[in-house]
């Protein structure tokens, strides 16, 4: 604990103290949270959300199933994923948004520093929401203990990886989805939680972080409903500005 208490200190000092630069001030972290909550409610996320969902109800019923497939107390399986509970921690996730962002003004690079703060404001806007379905739901974990859904070491992974898809692409953004997929199946595997709390996990984290940088990076998808013959159409485009 006291590790833990030296290291937010010193975070928070380096913030307080960090040189500005052309990236969000540090006021603007919490600000814009008000409009990073509303920027949940787009088409591309409903879209997102809407499959999530829609896994998480496929492979319910199937919980129980790969649950007993996967999970490992011991053995080479135990130790290969075993790092997953600390990578998707949300400390973890919190102090690499909270050093972005203390690299870019300190830096001054602002492209850096808007990373860093978009980071922040999506593990905050991910925070609330999983939190909040955790108590919500209050589903018992394989393990026995409380809150399983959704996973919040998956979501926070996630919303991560999102926020520098946002800023820099896929191809920078690849291996943070696959550090995401890691740590997910690392929460199966350590018997934390069952596949439908991180495929749901998943997706909530990946709204998070499209919604903490929306407007802010190189990426652009967007949807839209377009009437067809016979019904509706969603209709988008990925790309980059």
């Amino acid at each position: 604990m006291t590790r833990v208490r030296r290291t937010g200190l010193a975070l928070v000092l380096c913030l307080l103290c960090a040189a500005p630069a052309g990236a969000q001030s540090i006021a603007s972290l919490f600000t814009t949270l008000p409009a990073d909550f509303a920027h949940l409610f787009t088409p591309s996320n409903a879209i997102i959300l809407g499959i999530g969902s829609g896994g998480t109800a496929a492979i319910h019923p199937k919980d129980d199933d790969i649950a007993g497939r996967i999970q490992a107390d011991t053995g080479a399986r135990k130790r290969f994923f075993k790092a997953g509970a600390a990578i998707g921690d949300g400390a973890e996730q919190g102090a690499f948004a909270l050093g972005m962002y203390i690299i870019g003004r300190a830096s001054h690079s602002a492209r850096v520093g808007a990373l860093g703060a978009d980071l922040v404001d999506a593990q905050i806007v991910n925070g609330v929401l999983t939190q909040g379905l955790k108590f919500a739901v209050d589903r018992t974990r394989p393990n026995g203990s409380s809150h399983s859904f959704p996973s919040g070491h998956t979501s926070a992974t996630f919303a991560t990886a999102a926020v520098i898809q946002e800023h820099y692409g896929w191809k920078v953004a690849g291996p943070f989805y696959a550090l995401g997929g890691y740590v997910s199946v690392s929460r199966m595997v350590d018997r934390q939680h069952f596949a439908s709390d991180v495929i749901f996990g998943a997706a909530l984290g990946i709204v998070s972080g499209r919604a903490a940088s929306l407007g802010h990076g190189l990426s652009r998808v967007t949807a839209s409903p377009r009437l067809v013959p016979g019904g509706i159409a969603i209709v988008g485009t990925i790309g980059e500005r």
